[in-house]
């Protein structure tokens, strides 16, 4: 027996709301604690530097090397995520560094009307991943 099958990928068409971001979690719950961690913070990221309501689409699907890769589009080419050193006071700016915490590598790809903030996770859906991640430019 090799064991159970990764879930199928998922594609999410949404507008980015508080209110969306549990719902996506939930929907997400079959890919494990680390995919429905970094959509969150992702889709958050989009509520806070785009606005409430920008259409985005989430992506999710399962490779054979073992990884998950977690995408989030959203249509400003422009708005680039920036990795912040939240001080233990400060309210926001611990979002990519909790994808960063979870994430084997985490980017951005950049299209001419939209970019795609992207992330992969190891192993199995649910595992828990420890150590630094690396950030590349493109994928």
């Amino acid at each position: 027996m090799t064991g159970p099958h990764p879930p199928r990928p998922t594609r999410i068409d949404l507008l980015a709301t508080p209110k969306a971001v549990p719902e996506l979690r939930h929907r997400l719950r079959g890919h494990g604690f680390e995919v429905q961690l970094c959509v969150s913070e992702l889709v958050t990221n989009v509520i806070d530097h785009l606005g409430e309501g920008t259409p985005v689409t989430v992506r999710v699907r399962h490779g054979d090397d073992g990884r998950t890769r977690i995408e989030v589009t959203d249509p400003d080419p422009r708005a680039l995520p920036v990795l912040l050193h939240a001080m233990p006071g400060d309210e926001s700016g611990r979002g990519l560094a909790l994808v960063g915490a979870v994430a084997v590598r985490w980017g951005v790809r950049q299209g001419a009307h939209d970019k795609t903030v992207w992330c992969e996770v190891a192993g199995p859906p649910g595992r828990k991943i420890t150590g630094p991640a690396t950030r590349a430019a493109t994928s």
